[in-house]
């Protein structure tokens, strides 16, 4: 009995931090939010299929490693350092690429990259945290374990997977709103190979440093990686906010939405402040739907500016909705 409530346990301290996490990652993108089902498509993939399938390979492959090398010290070296950066960031990149492929038509900017990357990252942290807290917690150290694992895997480190991962969101966007060849074939590449480095680098440092001095070294790591990827984000957020100024201006001036939906429009925070507005109205769902469509046609116009691509049935949908939209729309 005592072990089932540990199991219980340990599946909560494993998913509910990354759930929440999740929802950070869903709040940062604050213009165009992503479908949810998508989101949750993903985050399901990366604790299922990406986590269950780098179990089964990692575990092959290293057991390969320990009959060639009758080594446990160079088993794990090499399933840590080599096998599984390559075979984790492979199999979470799988689900970036289907949307990237399949549902093209979300995937807009670099912060889109970086929050279906991260989110099916998440999903795969989930899981991994979920059987290191019982495997080397609970079975291990008892109670104590459990609290030992969850303060390492969620507190210390619990963003290294959304991080490594970004990189490759990073360079699958970066193709995607490049015209140059060079760049589309090459800039996925050079993502992926960051995210595998990054975290082969982290998995080494591990290996190679021990006791508290090592911990401390590879949380600095760590945590200045996460601080520069945050200042990045802040970047995308600041770049999408442009092509919103950018672009709306036009609707402005057909009269399709007001200058104060623009001004709104352009603001996150003024967004937040409509949106909570809204709620006291009745209005909740068309100011955010109308929100989040004047983020659509401006991406697509955007999009359409740099790429030559223009969509014209698809703007010409995007503004009737708008105009529909408009006197229902709270603004701030």
């Amino acid at each position: 009995m005592e072990g089932l409530v540990a199991l219980t346990v340990c599946l909560f301290l494993g998913f509910m931090p990354m759930f929440f996490f999740a929802y950070l990652v869903y709040w940062t993108d604050r213009y165009e939010k992503e479908p949810i089902l998508l989101l949750i498509a993903v985050f399901i993939w990366g604790a299922v299929v990406a986590a269950g399938g780098a179990f089964i390979i990692n575990t092959v492959l290293g057991l390969g490693v320990y009959i060639f090398t009758s080594s446990e010290a160079a088993t794990d070296l090499a399933t840590g350092s080599l096998i599984a950066p390559v075979v984790e960031e492979s199999l979470k990149a799988f689900a970036v690429l289907i949307v990237f492929f399949v549902f093209r038509n979300e995937f807009d900017g670099i912060l889109d990259g970086i929050v279906y990357a991260a989110i099916a990252a998440l999903g795969f942290a989930a899981t991994e945290n979920a059987f290191y807290i019982y495997s080397y917690g609970w079975s291990e150290q008892g109670w104590g374990g459990i609290v030992a694992l969850f303060f390492v895997r969620v507190i210390l480190v619990g963003w290294q997977h959304p991080f490594y991962t970004s990189f490759t969101g990073i360079g699958l966007a970066t193709a995607r709103l490049n015209k140059n060849i060079l760049i589309k074939i090459f800039a996925p590449l050079i993502g992926f190979s960051i995210a595998v480095f990054a975290h082969s680098f982290h998995n080494t440092l591990a290996s190679v440093l021990s006791g508290i001095s090592g911990l401390a070294v590879g949380t600095l790591f760590d945590w200045t990686g996460w601080f520069f990827m945050a200042l990045f984000i802040l970047w995308a957020l600041y770049r999408e906010q442009t092509w919103l100024i950018k672009q709306l201006k036009e609707e402005v001036s057909l009269g399709i939405i007001s200058t104060a939906h623009y001004h709104t429009a352009c603001s996150a925070w003024l967004q937040s402040f409509a949106r909570m507005g809204a709620l006291f109205s009745g209005r909740a769902r068309a100011t955010a739907r109308f929100y989040q469509v004047c983020a659509e046609l401006a991406f697509k116009k955007e999009k359409a500016s740099r790429l030559g691509e223009a969509d014209s049935e698809k703007i010409l949908l995007l503004r009737q909705e708008l105009a529909h939209l408009a006197s229902r729309a709270e603004v701030f």
